[in-house]
């Protein structure tokens, strides 16, 4: 299949055409390997045109007052949200000649519309069930993407806990996943298969110097093998091995270090 009668260029105009297919149309169409470039050629030829980034709150009555300035309107569809049946941003305009959606398409092209710069785009014909979103949410794909809060297209499409895992369930597994994780390795060591007491302090490991003076005979006392139990002498603990840890290194010229 060959799109070339859309894609080469032709220097008839100085200027870029405004009624030709989008770009969206194209990729369609080269997808679609069967009848892509037929639905392409009945685009131009149908008097129907899509017109998408509408507001959910524009009404019928508005969309047909501007698309009436380009022809006459014969009918006009809602997309709709496929659970709620409420709108949801997009519809399709269909005119009584394809010249008047051609014209629809050149002129009215990135017009506002309730604030919103709505788009427009050649359509090879309605047919029935495209009126609704095809989103798992039952609205368009493009809201459940968007990261925005966008008011006058229902803001989230999608809850923003749900969407970055922030809701309890996920964040109880995500904090129980790092637990163990620090449970394990400790900065990339590990303490003895991970062992830890009731309270989830780590099992003092002495350093090669304390393991010296400890052969030497020194003090059991100052190298305690674990912190305590209790969570209140936690910080005595802690405070008390600190000193010890201080006076070993003050210690350390004075004590003869076979080579």
């Amino acid at each position: 299949m060959s799109l070339a009668e859309f894609d080469e260029i032709k220097y008839d105009h100085s200027a870029e055409r405004l009624d030709k297919p989008s770009l969206y149309l194209l990729k369609k169409a080269r997808k679609n390997r069967a009848n892509g470039l037929e639905q392409l050629r009945e685009s131009t030829k149908s008097g129907t045109i899509y017109v998408g980034n509408l507001s959910f709150y524009t009404s019928e009555e508005q969309i047909y007052e501007l698309f009436s300035k380009c022809g006459f309107i014969k009918r006009i569809i809602m997309g709709l949200d496929r659970f709620k049946f409420t709108p949801c941003g997009f519809c399709f305009v269909i005119f009584n000649t394809p010249e008047e959606a051609l014209n629809a398409v050149k002129y009215l092209g990135d017009t506002k519309l309730d604030d919103r710069v709505i788009t427009i785009d050649l359509d090879p014909g309605f047919e029935d069930g495209r009126q609704f979103g095809r989103g798992k949410s039952g609205g368009q794909v493009s809201d459940e993407l968007k990261f925005e809060f966008d008011a006058s297209r229902g803001g989230f499409a999608i809850p923003l806990a749900n969407r970055i895992g922030n809701n309890n369930e996920v964040a109880n597994n995500f904090g129980q996943n790092k637990f163990n994780q620090h449970n394990h390795s400790h900065h990339g060591r590990n303490f003895n298969g991970g062992r830890r007491n009731r309270f989830g302090s780590h099992q003092h490991i002495p350093s090669q110097k304390q393991q010296h003076m400890q052969s030497e005979g020194a003090d059991q006392d100052m190298f305690p093998q674990s912190f305590p139990d209790n969570n209140e002498n936690q910080d005595d603990a802690y405070s008390n091995l600190q000193n010890s840890d201080d006076n070993v290194n003050m210690g350390v010229e004075d004590t003869y270090i076979p080579e």
